[in-house]
């Protein structure tokens, strides 16, 4: 299989210049084998998946797991487990808009609605990217602050210079850049499976975590301080990311597909959908992975693991993580951090792009739009750094909160996605969405406006 974008002139990042760089470049230049077995063109469409799977674990997840875990064992696995269905889901309307429509989602909600409601929908979703760039910064500085013990704002300023890094892997070629995140993407799967192995999960528990129980919504809180509810959307909006959709339906495009042949149409979209489907049950499993975690090694301790290096220092802790607590376990435990904080960094910095252009039809230089995005990110990490002295415990409340704000913008993404691919004027009689999967669409979005609605309600109340 053969990357494209090293070879053909035409797509090659490298012949142009910074102010010309796009993610758009690489659309349609990647090549897909016309005739081979399943597993040959499966391994062809492979790749996207594994970009999208990244922000289904990245460090906004692991204090919403972790914690709930450690607070309510495993009863919010099921969360975790309704979250991915949703997720698998909706990444299938989104790289099924950018193949057939040959649109990101950004554009077609540009293209389809007046100039306030696609200024108002551009705005939701900067503040959303924002929230997902503050999980990167404060996961990304505090791994640097465990593996080599500097300062925290030192860590955090550090993490403004990873721009530099995506900058050089677009260098690369595209499928170079699927392969960096994958091989990253098994690092954490390997060290967590190992984590939880070593833990000894009571597994009739664990299985029955899978099954959804009404309390699991109930404003109830524990040791820790939030409620489950907090906590229910806390996972939702670190699982279901609104960033992801954007990102899909654009890098969906990157395979090279004719789409006069209908029939050659429908294949590209169904690897599509084995490739999504395929990484984020990878992301699904080191979800609840990190639950498992903090259910077997930390419940009970809710009140001591509230932070990452809380957790970090729990993991060389006795009285915490019992006879298998060694420095070995805790390093691995920053490592994986350390990875899922850069993984994250690709894919948030490629959305950006995707995004500004979509919205505003402005294309700036890919190093401008990191650092303003960085920058902006940077500004509530930086303060809340220096006001609090550096605690962790702050930085990682400010990250709860961040990814309960993504749960609160995702339906601003899924009401045009779910109605866009729904559409037969717009996809078409063979491409719209079937009924029942448009009709599990709008139940989601509407029992997660519900949601949102009563934790907005819960939190004025100060209930």
């Amino acid at each position: 299989m053969q990357d494209s974008t090293s070879v053909n002139p035409k797509h090659h990042l490298v012949q142009k210049t910074e102010d010309d760089l796009s993610l758009s470049d690489v659309n349609g230049s990647i090549e897909v084998p016309e005739n081979g077995s399943f597993w040959r063109k499966l391994l062809a469409f492979s790749g996207p998946g594994a970009l999208v799977a990244v922000g289904y674990m990245d460090p906004g997840n692991w204090v919403t797991s972790v914690a709930g875990g450690a607070q309510y064992r495993y009863t919010l696995l099921s969360v975790v487990l309704i979250s991915s269905l949703i997720a698998m889901m909706l990444q299938y309307m989104a790289g099924k808009l950018g193949i057939v429509k040959q649109e990101d989602l950004a554009q077609a909600t540009r293209n389809r609605t007046n100039k306030v409601g696609g200024f108002v929908l551009w705005i939701m979703t900067e503040l959303a990217l924002i929230a997902t760039d503050i999980a990167e910064v404060v996961g990304g500085a505090i791994a640097l602050h465990l593996l080599f013990g500097w300062s925290m704002i030192a860590s955090v300023l550090t993490t403004a210079f990873d721009v530099i890094l995506l900058l050089l892997l677009m260098k690369f070629g595209f499928r170079k850049i699927e392969a960096i995140v994958m091989t990253l993407i098994i690092t954490i799967l390997v060290i967590f499976a190992y984590l939880v192995i070593l833990s000894t999960p009571q597994l009739s528990a664990l299985f029955g975590g899978y099954l959804p129980q009404l309390q699991t919504l109930s404003s109830h809180t524990s040791i820790g301080g939030d409620s489950q509810l907090t906590l229910t959307l806390g996972i939702i909006g670190a699982t279901v990311m609104p960033h992801n959709l954007y990102l899909h339906s654009s890098i969906s495009q990157t395979r090279k597909v004719d789409r006069s042949n209908k029939s050659e149409l429908k294949e590209a979209v169904r690897f599509m959908t084995w490739d999504s489907n395929i990484q984020l049950s990878l992301a699904f499993v080191i979800n609840s992975l990190l639950l498992i975690l903090g259910a077997a090694l930390f419940f009970g301790h809710a009140d001591k693991v509230g932070t990452f290096g809380s957790m970090y220092n729990a993991l060389k802790d006795n009285s915490i993580a019992g006879a298998i607590a060694s420095p070995i376990l805790s390093t691995l435990f920053a490592v994986a951090l350390l990875a899922s904080g850069q993984n994250s960094t690709i894919t948030g910095t490629l959305t950006g792009e995707i995004v500004m252009e979509g919205f505003l039809h402005l294309r700036i230089p890919m190093w401008l739009r990191r650092v303003v995005t960085r920058g902006l990110a940077l500004i509530p990490v930086v303060a809340f750094t220096l006001i609090y002295g550096g605690s962790e415990g702050k930085l990682d409340d400010l990250m709860v909160q961040s990814q309960v704000f993504l749960s609160i913008a995702l339906p601003f993404t899924m009401a045009p996605l779910i109605y866009f691919t729904s559409s037969k004027k717009i996809m078409g009689e063979e491409f719209a969405n079937p009924k029942w999967i448009a009709v599990l669409g709008w139940i989601s979005f509407a029992v997660l406006t519900y949601l949102n609605v009563r934790l907005v309600l819960q939190q004025l109340m100060g209930s």
